[in-house]
C-alpha cells in the first residue's frame, strides 16, 4: 500500500495484519519486535523491546517475568503503549490501551513452546534484579538444565506470564518524500465499540 490517506476499511486490526504480513517478508530480523512503554503509578516512564507473541481482534500479547521491572510497573499501572517500527518498509504503528494478564493455560502453552534452553534461562533468571556475578546465573542455568534435561521441559515459574494489550487507539504512519508523512489514527472509547479514524498532520 503506497498511501494510508484512502483506507477503505474501518478496521485497524485488518490494516495491522496487512502491514505485519509484509513486514515478515521484508524485515531481516524479528519483524515481531515492538517497543513496550510502561509507567509507574506516579508517572515515571520506561521503555524496552519485547516480542509480539499473539495478536487478533482481542489484542496484542507478549510474555515476561512479572517480577521484573516492567512486570512490576504493569501490575501497578495496567496501561501501556506499543510501537512497531519496520525500517525496511518505512512504516510504524503506535498502539495504546489497557493490559490484562493471560490465563495460566495460555502462559503454560507458550512457555513450553519455547526451546528448552530458553525455558531454562527464564526459570533461572531473577530478571532486572542485581546479580553478584555472571557465574551465579550460569550455575543456576546448569543446575536447572541437569535437573530437567531428561524431561525436556521446565515447569513454568508462577511469576512468568503474559499480558494482552487491548487497544483503544492505533496510529499508522507511513514515510513520504520531503517528510510529508502519511498518518491515520483510529480510536474508540472502549473495547467492543466501533472505531473512528482521522488523518493527522505529519
Amino acid at each position: 500500500m503506497d498511501t494510508i490517506s484512502q483506507i477503505p476499511s474501518s478496521d485497524p486490526f485488518a490494516l495491522f495484519e496487512e502491514w505485519f504480513v509484509e513486514a515478515k517478508a521484508s524485515e531481516p530480523n524479528d519483524p515481531n519486535a515492538m517497543a513496550l512503554a510502561t509507567a509507574t503509578p506516579d508517572g515515571a516512564p520506561s521503555v524496552r523491546m519485547v516480542l509480539l507473541k499473539g495478536h487478533g481482534s482481542d489484542g496484542f500479547v507478549f510474555y515476561t517475568n512479572a517480577e521484573s521491572r516492567k512486570g512490576g510497573e504493569i501490575r501497578a499501572n495496567m496501561q501501556a503503549a506499543l510501537l512497531f517500527h519496520w525500517k525496511s518498509l518505512r512504516r510504524q504503528i503506535r498502539i495504546e490501551g489497557s493490559l490484562e494478564e493471560v490465563t495460566s493455560d495460555e502462559a503454560d502453552a507458550y512457555f513450553h513452546s519455547r526451546g528448552f534452553l530458553s525455558q531454562v534461562g527464564s526459570a533461572a533468571s531473577d530478571q532486572s534484579r542485581a546479580m553478584p556475578d555472571r557465574q551465579t546465573y550460569v550455575d543456576r542455568v546448569a543446575a536447572l538444565d541437569a535437573e530437567h534435561k531428561e524431561a525436556g521441559k521446565v515447569p513454568r515459574p508462577s511469576h512468568w506470564t503474559g499480558f494482552r494489550l487491548r487497544p483503544v487507539a492505533m496510529e499508522f504512519w507511513l514515510d513520504r518524500p520531503g517528510r510529508l508523512h502519511d498518518r491515520r489514527r483510529f480510536t474508540r472509547a472502549d473495547e467492543g465499540l466501533a472505531w473512528s479514524n482521522t488523518l493527522l498532520y505529519p
